[in-house]
């Protein structure tokens, strides 16, 4: 029997300065993930319904969303190795003041690429998201 795939988990929280409907939007509309990322995104924001984000580098489904408290999805990317299951991102959104508390755990993440990717929500995601929201547009 083959050896079963090793597989991280990142858990990462940040604040984003808006609240949690404005914040729940631009993670599940696919026009607004793609205006603050800056990469196409496609999809509709329902249960069951597949999406895709950075120019199809990300594709996954939504398997609950729960507006605007928490965002669970099925989640691969382009590099995804063959072996893996697709992962489970869980966002669930807190009001935090006048903003939104992000607290994502991301799960079966292949350990091989979990330091790519911790990184990677980061600098793709929670900066560009806290950009656009501090931004005057």
């Amino acid at each position: 029997m083959p050896a079963k795939p090793r597989t991280s988990t990142i858990r990462q929280r940040i604040t984003i300065p808006a609240p949690r409907e404005q914040v729940y939007a631009a993670l599940t509309n696919a026009r607004l993930h793609a205006a603050f990322t800056g990469g196409a995104a496609s999809g509709r924001a329902r249960v069951g319904y597949a999406f895709t984000a950075w120019d199809g580098y990300i594709s996954g489904r939504h398997l609950r969303l729960d507006a605007p408290r928490r965002i669970v999805q099925e989640w691969t990317t382009s590099e995804w190795p063959r072996d893996y299951l697709p992962s489970v991102l869980d966002l669930r959104l807190e009001a935090a003041g006048r903003g939104t508390r992000i607290v994502m755990v991301h799960s079966g993440v292949p350990a091989q690429q979990a330091a790519r990717y911790r990184q990677g929500w980061r600098e793709f995601y929670w900066e560009p998201l806290q950009a656009y929201f501090r931004s005057p547009d």
